[in-house]
């Protein structure tokens, strides 16, 4: 900075003097020119996709805008930390750094929600269906059908209703009220995987009621174990006693049917069959 821009940045400099070098092309703060040459790409950008919610790689005439939006994002939350700590009467360390007022004013003349509280891409998301249920178009349900500017609305929609506990309350008034989605039923969200955890107790509990009806683990390999369980009726549940070869480079143990049960599954079969062993000598005794 030289000397009249720090006597103006002061308030050193008359009016006319200001609008004499200004005439000349005086440059009084770089970081101003920056700002502005950022707020005409995100003007641009805007005017052609009808909203401010930029991805990261998005650029106007050269302008990387998608990132310059990001910044200003951070820079609009650290004036929201700092006006919210003076509220509370709590000390400010420092505010460089966050966007000043004026700026987030001419940011919210072209976009109003160009700053949410949640994800860029998930508000984009609403309003790209907000404008396709403008246009007289049905609400899009399924992925693949509608993508404008590289959103997969249907995908985002079921994502939305399945996803519908972990969304805000302004989130799930927003959905509801203005694009007049619903929470997805019990029936239409997906069973929770099973961890192999539990798969090896289905296994486990298959094989047990297979020895204790049969007397052995003979079992044959296309057989099916239907499990009778306090939590599922007779029938409902299938799984195989039968176990699948070793995977190559794994240890394997012969097992029943003649395939190959691996270490874990060796392990367990052997305590199967010594409890049921002590089990039916302690019926044995006199």
């Amino acid at each position: 900075m030289d000397r009249r821009q720090l006597a103006h940045a002061r308030g050193g400099l008359d009016e006319d003097r200001v609008a004499q070098l200004e005439k000349l092309g005086m440059v009084w703060s770089h970081f101003d020119v920056a700002c502005e040459e950022g707020l005409a790409a995100a003007r641009g950008w805007a005017a052609g996709h009808g909203h401010l919610l930029a991805p990261l790689d998005a650029t106007f005439q050269g302008c990387r805008v998608g990132i310059w939006l990001k910044n200003q994002r951070a820079a609009a939350r650290k004036a929201q930390e700092v006006e919210q700590r003076r509220a509370e009467g709590l000390p400010v360390q420092s505010a460089v750094g966050a966007l000043a007022e004026v700026r987030r004013e001419q940011l919210e003349d072209i976009d109003p929600s160009w700053c949410p509280a949640w994800p860029v891409e998930w508000q984009r998301a609403f309003h790209l269906v907000r404008l396709h249920l403008d246009a007289g178009l049905p609400l899009p349900t399924s992925p693949g059908g509608v993508v404008p500017q590289g959103e997969d609305l249907g995908r985002w929609v079921r994502s939305v209703r399945l996803g519908w506990d972990q969304l805000t309350t302004v989130q799930q008034w927003m959905c509801e009220q203005v694009l007049g989605i619903e929470p997805a039923i019990e029936d239409e969200k997906p069973k929770p995987r099973r961890t192999q955890a539990d798969k090896w107790a289905m296994n486990y509990q298959a094989a047990k009621q297979f020895y204790e009806r049969e007397g052995h683990l003979q079992v044959p390999r296309k057989h099916v174990e239907r499990i009778v369980g306090e939590d599922q009726g007779a029938g409902t549940q299938a799984r195989s006693v039968d176990r699948q070869p070793a995977q190559p480079g794994g240890d394997a143990v012969p097992g029943a049917g003649g395939a190959a049960v691996r270490d874990r599954d060796a392990v367990g079969v052997a305590a199967l069959r010594e409890t049921t062993a002590h089990d039916a000598r302690l019926h044995s005794r006199p």
